[in-house]
């Protein structure tokens, strides 16, 4: 990952993450050492004498410096995954959901259900991808995302599978709302989407279909709770 370590602060509130705390870090530090070379009076300094003590250059080698560390930005591409282990779960499957018991009916079975970002006029069928590591999603940028993907995110995922989305068949994401970043994402790349998930049942492999012709959410849905008509159905054998 990377050696940035957050300390405690000097001014203000902390900051939460590496990336800020690295930048607003190494921006004081310059104006520090700027500010103790000069010569020249405060009120001078910072009525006149702003743009010499940060300069653009500077900028570009602070930039340069937090890329030298190698950190991947991953924390925030995993923020979710991180902070609730049990609800966003690991790549090699999803235990069972008691909710769904439905029997088989031509061909499949319901498996889950949430909000359609985009009506389309015909579902949207495909193979599960768990995806949740930075490492899987460089993998897939390598070698390509196979055909007819359906990958399967937590709603960090906009930021973790950004590279690679137009490359999904479709996408179910657990978190988030139509309006979450990811739900933007999605209708600029005109990728089938269901966000604010519920699923059981589902690996790796798998095929799935979604109901991308469910009408998406009203503007009140997520006040009133009008919220996962959009359903996802697991292909049980060749139909």
């Amino acid at each position: 990952m990377s050696d940035l370590t957050i300390k405690d602060p000097k001014w203000g509130s902390q900051e939460l993450t590496p990336v800020p705390q690295h930048f607003n870090a190494a921006i004081r530090k310059v104006v520090a050492d700027r500010v103790a070379e000069s010569d020249r009076p405060w009120r001078e300094l910072v009525t006149t004498g702003t743009f010499d003590l940060f300069t653009a250059d500077d900028a570009v080698a602070v930039e340069k410096s937090l890329l030298e560390t190698g950190y991947l930005f991953e924390f925030s591409a995993t923020a979710s995954l991180a902070a609730e282990p049990e609800k966003y779960k690991q790549p090699e499957g999803l235990p069972h959901d008691e909710e769904f018991h439905e029997e088989v009916v031509d061909g499949r079975r319901v498996v889950g259900h949430g909000d359609n970002v985009l009506r389309k006029e015909v579902p949207m069928s495909g193979t599960v991808a768990l995806i949740s590591t930075t490492e899987h999603v460089m993998d897939l940028l390598e070698h390509g995302v196979p055909e007819n993907t359906i990958a399967v995110i937590d709603d960090s995922g906009g930021t973790l599978t950004a590279p690679i989305m137009e490359g999904f068949a479709g996408i179910i994401c657990l978190g988030g709302t139509v309006r979450s970043h990811l739900g933007i994402l999605a209708r600029e790349y005109d990728v089938p989407t269901l966000m604010n998930c519920k699923i059981g049942d589902l690996a790796n492999g798998d095929r799935v279909e979604i109901e991308v012709t469910a009408a998406p959410p009203a503007a009140d849905a997520y006040e009133t709770g009008n919220t996962g008509h959009a359903r996802i159905w697991k292909l049980e054998g060749d139909l």
